[in-house]
């Protein structure tokens, strides 16, 4: 089968320090990932987990085009996104959409819920009434356990875990094929955090999602994924069967981050 998603040897430096005046040519560069190469079926939740700077967030936006590697390729639906723009990258990027890590700063203050969730519609299909895309912010929203009196609340007004309900109502109005799921419940106590995983288990068996998962928590992980890449300093050190990385793990580097957690759960279940 082909992949929905596969990357390879992706490769990514970056100017350390430095400043507005230093010698761009000359100044030291650090790797923020070497190589990296990996694929995801369709409808498989694939985790990227390891410690903070490790290359994961650089690696979600890259496969976005939020920002561009220094080489490598992505395969994303059977196309190059890097070989893209115009009119065909906007295309396969709404196919890909995004859940952030804060729900607090990834939700635009000024804007009304139903905005912000239809707003990806403004961005990607022209042609909408605002009455439609409205009707179309309130039924996401339902899906997502929220009622239609939140579209003209503003984020504010919402716990943490209602925001971040609604940051993934809005990834979802496109009807995407792939979300890249960003540390989403990093910011969320552990009660309400397992609950936006149950949803997000939810929401991929009634649209037929596939996800990027990327988190700092193996518990977190064990919970959702099949595929588990664990990163160390910008290279996928060990990769494969969830319940393998969890219960036999080679690398001696995943060893460590297991033996740091007092109870691992069986994978896929919360």
């Amino acid at each position: 089968m082909t992949p929905l998603l596969e990357v390879r040897n992706i490769s990514k430096t970056y100017l350390r320090g430095g400043g507005v005046f230093a010698d761009r040519a000359e100044g030291e560069r650090f790797t923020a990932l070497d190589g990296v190469s990996f694929e995801v079926a369709a409808g498989e939740t694939f985790a990227i987990v390891g410690e903070s700077g490790c290359g994961k967030t650089t690696l979600a936006r890259i496969l976005l085009r939020l920002i561009e590697p220094d080489s490598g390729n992505i395969l994303f639906d059977g196309q190059d996104l890097l070989h893209l723009a115009g009119g065909p990258l906007r295309a396969q990027r709404r196919k890909m959409q995004m859940i952030f890590q804060d729900p607090f700063a990834s939700l635009n203050p000024r804007m009304k819920v139903g905005e912000i969730v239809a707003e990806p519609l403004v961005i990607h299909e022209h042609g909408h009434s605002s009455a439609e895309r409205l009707r179309r912010a309130a039924e996401i929203l339902q899906h997502v356990g929220l009622d239609t009196s939140a579209l003209k609340r503003y984020p504010h007004e919402f716990s943490g875990g209602q925001r971040q309900r609604i940051g993934i109502a809005r990834a979802l109005i496109l009807r995407p094929k792939l979300i890249i799921a960003d540390e989403p419940v990093s910011a969320l106590d552990v009660s309400v955090g397992a609950q936006v995983l149950r949803l997000l288990q939810e929401l991929q068996q009634e649209f037929g999602l596939t996800f990027v998962f990327i988190s700092h928590s193996l518990p977190v992980v064990a919970q959702l994924a099949n595929q588990i890449a664990v990163m160390r300093a910008g290279k996928i050190v060990e990769a494969g069967a969830a319940e393998r990385i969890l219960r036999q793990p080679a690398a001696s580097y995943t060893k460590e981050l297991l033996a740091a957690v007092p109870e691992i759960p069986r994978a896929s279940q919360v």
